[in-house]
This record gives structure tokens, C-alpha cells and sequence, in this order.
């Protein structure tokens, strides 16, 4: 395997899809791909057995545990918190410090922009695509993770929206129309698929000319739509919105409420994610198309690609539309029988589908986390033309890299076990509230096998 890429270079091996050159299998058929961290090193130096072994006997001491000592719910969403100080929340809320956020935002879109438009077609010189793929799209995570949900704060789109409504005089905040509530997290869901086949599937995604193309096509749609329906239109139909504010249901930083700024443990805020139409879809579209980087630079499925009679774009829509649909279909699956063995409940479909953001967010971490201390360092470098700086350096050998992987996995399922069994508890007998969680047992375990193998295998 061939690699002719910085970024390839970097990490060691071609990764499935995104900015850069890639993998080149023959010399006679190159492939584009992105080297996205880690999901693309198989070969690292820890034993399966025991990844395996470890993560089974987490997943089952934890089940155990929390169905011996864990039989009222604890976790009291949206109403727990300690107050941050109020001069803090003085501050914080301040229109003065949301409007420096917002041109902070805008700001950055436009420097971004204005690489797209005037420099160079290559992404080893121009740092645009690894804005959006790595300080943007990767960066989001930690965050909102970290400091609750920014995009909200930072959404450029939102800015421009309220300029526009400015100039022609129209309130910003008011929608024209109501938004349904079936809508739900729906056109999330659907824009982050599109934006993770514009990254994993595209021919060529890191080309400033389909940058340029997607993010015109998705400012207008998004400013068309919020014209329509007003400013709350960002907060379900932006799927970077979306996003960011379901990743920062796991943030320390939070609201009660009352709207006090508060210091929270971080499943309260897990709980407190509302049961909506689109929830299941956006969180499966997450872990799906993180499954699907995780395979799509096998050489067998590197070989289908290019053997495939529908060619190599439809054939790789497929394989992200069929990742998505596996993972969708086993939670939908695993909620039938949750019904069949705890008796019927309201709503079981998405009754449990937060205790899948953890699990995201695993995998998020052990997929990309090289990827954003790598080459984010790297694309700020070139964003401040910097020259004769040297390469940024992996924080971890193989060994630390291969531990952290393993460790944000199965971290991410124990956390899932613990908000499933709380809700659990809440919502059915005594008598049922260890067996309803059986299938979501046996739903994290077909998880962390999958999730182990892409990374080890």
C-alpha cells in the first residue's frame, strides 16, 4: 500500500475517503482517501483476545452491578445542577459577549471562504479542507463536549440570517410559519448524512470547487428554510446545530430549567435529551457513517470499489447507506424486544436511543482523536503561512494510541449500559427493569464487537 500524502504519511497508512491523496492500490488506479486517524491501522499492537475479553467483562460487571444496586432512577434531567456564579451567567449571557461569539464565527466562515475562492486546488497547500474536516467537523466534538453546545453561539449561518432579516426589516426570531412537530431532528439527521457523504463518499471531497459547491448549495437551503420558519429553524434543521447540542448533553456545562447556568453531572444532561421524532435516525447516522470509515479502507472493500459494475460513487452510497441501515435496524430490533419482554411502553424507540450518544461519542473519539491532534495543528499552521515549521508529531505510539482506542470504545458502551438501565428503571416494574435490558445488553455487546473489530482487525 502506497502512500503519497503528508496527511497519509502521518498516520502510517490511507484511510477510507476525504481531503488529500490517498492510497494508491495500483499504479494505474488511484484512489483519493483521507488518512482519518486511526480507524485506518489495523495492525496495532494489543491483543484482541484481551480487548475483547475486557470489554465483555466491563459490559457484564456493569450490568450486574446496576441491577443489584441500582433500583430507583437517579438522574433528574433538566432540574439538577449546581449554579454556576450569577456574575458568571451575567457575563456569559451577555449581548455584548454573544455578539462577539457570533462575528467569531462569521469571521472564521469567511476566511475559510476566501482560501476556497483564492487558493491553491490542493489541500497540501491550502488549509480550508482541513478546516472543515478537522478543526470544524472533528473539533466540534470536544467542544461541545467541554463547553455545551457552541455551535449555537458560533453558527455563522444564524448571523447572517439576522443580518438579512435586518436589512429588510423583518424580526428574526419570528417565523413566518410554525415548524411541525414530526419534523423533529429529521433534517439533521439528513444533513449530516450529506455531509458525511461529501467526506467519505465524494470523489473528490477535499476540491475547493465542491467545498465551494456544497457549502453554497447548504447556506441557501439553510437561509431559505430559516426564512420560512424563523431562527428556531437552526436548532433542529442545522445538523451541525443538532450535533453540537446532542454531543453537549454529555458536557459538565449545562442549563437547568430555570435557565440558570449550572455544573452538572453529565447524565443528567444525557437524560434530559428530549424523546423527539429524528432522534433514533440522527444518532444511528452517526454511529453508522463511523462505521463505515472504519471499514471502507479494507482492501476488500477497496477492491469491490473499483470492481463494482455501478461504479465506485454509488457502490460507496450504498455501503454508507447500508451501515447506517445495519445499526438502525439492530436498535429498532433490540426496542421490539424491550417491548416483548418489559410489556408495551409509549414510545420505546426513542425511550432509550440517548443511551446511544455515549457509544457516538466512543467511537468518535477512537476513530478521530489522532486525526484532531495531528493535522489540526498541521492546518493551522498553514492557515498562518508559517514556513520551515516542522510536522506536528503523533501524541501517542502505537501501543498508547491502541489502548486510548480500546478504552474510548468500551467507555463509550458502559456509559450507554448505565443511562439504559436508569431509564429502564424508571419506566418499567421492579419485576421488569432487569430483563427489559437484556435486549440493550446484547445491543451493546453486537456494538462493541463491531466497534473492536473495525479498530483491531
Amino acid at each position: 500500500m502506497v502512500s503519497t500524502s503528508p496527511l497519509v504519511q502521518a498516520h502510517g497508512h490511507g484511510h477510507g475517503h476525504g481531503y488529500g491523496q490517498g492510497v494508491v492500490l495500483h499504479p494505474a488506479e488511484p484512489f483519493t482517501a483521507l488518512a482519518h486517524g486511526i480507524g485506518s491501522q489495523h495492525d496495532l499492537p494489543i491483543s484482541p483476545f484481551y480487548a475483547f475479553a475486557g470489554a465483555f467483562a466491563a459490559l457484564f460487571v456493569s450490568f450486574l452491578a446496576l441491577g443489584l444496586l441500582w433500583s430507583t432512577s437517579r438522574f433528574r434531567g433538566e432540574h439538577s445542577g449546581l449554579a454556576l456564579p450569577a456574575a458568571l451567567q451575567r457575563a456569559a449571557d451577555a449581548p455584548a459577549t454573544r455578539t462577539t461569539l457570533r462575528g467569531l464565527g462569521l469571521a472564521a466562515a469567511l476566511v475559510v471562504l476566501l482560501h476556497l475562492l483564492l487558493g491553491p486546488d490542493d489541500p497540501a497547500r491550502n488549509p480550508a479542507p482541513g478546516a472543515v474536516y478537522v478543526l470544524f467537523w472533528v473539533g466540534l466534538v470536544p467542544a461541545s463536549l467541554l463547553l455545551g453546545p457552541v455551535w449555537r453561539l458560533l453558527n455563522p449561518l444564524r448571523t447572517l440570517h439576522r443580518l438579512l432579516a435586518r436589512a429588510l426589516r423583518r424580526r428574526s426570531a419570528t417565523a413566518h410559519h410554525p415548524l411541525p412537530v414530526r419534523l423533529g431532528l429529521w433534517p439533521a439527521a439528513a444533513g449530516l448524512f450529506g455531509f458525511t457523504w461529501l467526506e467519505l463518499v465524494s470523489p473528490d471531497p477535499a476540491s475547493t470547487t465542491t467545498l465551494l459547491i456544497a457549502l453554497a448549495a447548504y447556506t441557501t437551503a439553510q437561509l431559505l428554510l430559516a426564512a420560512r420558519f424563523g431562527e428556531s429553524w437552526f436548532a433542529d434543521g442545522d445538523a451541525f446545530e443538532a450535533y453540537s447540542a446532542l454531543l453537549a448533553r454529555l458536557s459538565p456545562l449545562g442549563r437547568r430549567s430555570d435557565g440558570r447556568l449550572v455544573v452538572r453531572n453529565p447524565f443528567h444532561g444525557l437524560d434530559a435529551t428530549p424523546e423527539r421524532p429524528g432522534l433514533v435516525a440522527t444518532v444511528c447516522v452517526l454511529l453508522g457513517s463511523t462505521a463505515y470509515d472504519g471499514f471502507s479502507d479494507r482492501p476488500s472493500w477497496i477492491n469491490t470499489l473499483q470492481t463494482s459494475p455501478l461504479g465506485r460513487t454509488p457502490t460507496a452510497t450504498l455501503g454508507l447507506l447500508g451501515s447506517i441501515a445495519l445499526v438502525a435496524t439492530l436498535y429498532c430490533l433490540c426496542a421490539a424486544a424491550t417491548r416483548l419482554v418489559s410489556g408495551p411502553h409509549p414510545g420505546p424507540l426513542t425511550a432509550f436511543a440517548h443511551s446511544l450518544v455515549p457509544i457516538a461519542l466512543g467511537y468518535l473519539t477512537a476513530h478521530y482523536f489522532s486525526l484532531l491532534v495531528v493535522e489540526g495543528p498541521r492546518t493551522v499552521i498553514m492557515a498562518v503561512g508559517t514556513d520551515n515549521a516542522s510536522e506536528p508529531a503523533p501524541p501517542l505510539g502505537p501501543g498508547g494510541l491502541a489502548a486510548l482506542q480500546v478504552i474510548a470504545v468500551v467507555t463509550g458502551h458502559v456509559l450507554g449500559v448505565i443511562a439504559a438501565h436508569d431509564r429502564s428503571v424508571r419506566l418499567f416494574p421492579p419485576a421488569k427493569a432487569v430483563a427489559g435490558q437484556l435486549p440493550l445488553l446484547t445491543l451493546m455487546i453486537i456494538y462493541t464487537i463491531g466497534g473492536l473489530s473495525l479498530l483491531l482487525n
